[in-house]
């Protein structure tokens, strides 16, 4: 069952262009410098890719999650497996935070701010172990962090929205899409429902600038949701979508997909890839609705 969805919804069939495959499991989509950053999980690596040429960037023991640069330049990778959170330079990896003692669980998604501030969240408990609701941490350009949200139900990805006065957060087991405001020193307030998706499960999400938001959703398609609820548009996809990012003009949606999920099926089957939605195919503009 999804959210809301209506005689309004755009359905699309259109295919997908797929722009990079045999990965394991890409996640964390991000459009940096004219090129797509992502993170691929067991093959513990961040790779680029520039038009038809993809680039190993960096390796990351830890297993690499979300993706964000300060405002220097340096990138900074989420380390899922020890809760930390590392900075790239282009020549060497370092520790940015290690948050672990505030932290359960793998760390998950990142969205950094062009001030450099970062909100990072987490599993809040073990695979296999009970679930339990998580937090948010905000950390700052010199690696200070501290607990700015709580009692979020597996938080995932994140987008700014409003020039950044609005930070949204899909919970994935929470089946839905939370608002905050960010206050000018980044602290959280104004806590409220963006969007109730129903059954739907967010994973990676991607705003496009028209009052929409881009929702992977851990099954066969993805979705644009409005706030409120409003399903706008429903891609069809032939695997699973996780992670999900626009290019800089808003013409192109990466969708990372795999049909698999369990790590030694992932790294068995490779059937990761990185598909290409033409936007501009669609036809009705974007618009909230």
């Amino acid at each position: 069952m999804i959210k809301e969805e209506s005689t309004d919804t755009v359905v699309v069939d259109h295919p997908t262009t797929i722009v990079a495959e045999g990965l394991t499991f890409p996640e964390a989509p991000r459009w940096h410098d004219g090129a797509l950053y992502f993170s691929d999980f067991y093959s513990h690596s961040v790779y680029c890719l520039k038009g038809e040429q993809l680039n190993l960037v960096v390796e990351v023991a830890g297993r690499p999650s979300g993706l964000g640069w300060l405002p220097n330049g340096d990138m900074l990778v989420v380390s899922m497996c020890d809760q930390r959170v590392l900075r790239f330079d282009g020549e060497q990896l370092n520790e940015f935070a290690d948050v672990s003692d505030v932290m359960m669980g793998p760390l998950n998604d990142m969205v950094v701010t062009t001030q450099g501030q970062a909100y990072v969240g987490s599993f809040g408990f073990e695979i296999g172990e009970p679930i339990q609701a998580s937090k948010l941490v905000k950390l700052e350009h010199n690696g200070a962090f501290e607990v700015v949200a709580e009692e979020m139900t597996f938080p995932n990805g994140s987008v700014l929205l409003d020039g950044g006065k609005v930070l949204v957060v899909a919970e994935t087991l929470g089946h839905c899409l939370t608002a905050f405001d960010v206050g000018d020193d980044g602290l959280l307030s104004g806590r409220r429902l963006w969007a109730d998706l129903g059954e739907v499960m967010p994973d990676g999400i991607a705003s496009d600038g028209c009052g929409g938001i881009w929702v992977a959703t851990v099954d066969c398609y993805v979705l644009r949701v409005l706030e409120g609820g409003q399903i706008s548009h429903r891609i069809a996809l032939s695997q699973k979508s996780f992670a999900c990012v626009l290019d800089a003009a808003g013409d192109f949606l990466y969708i990372c997909t795999s049909a698999e999920l369990e790590p030694e099926a992932c790294q068995l089957a490779r059937s990761g890839r990185i598909e290409r939605f033409d936007l501009r195919s669609l036809s009705e503009k974007l618009v909230l609705k």
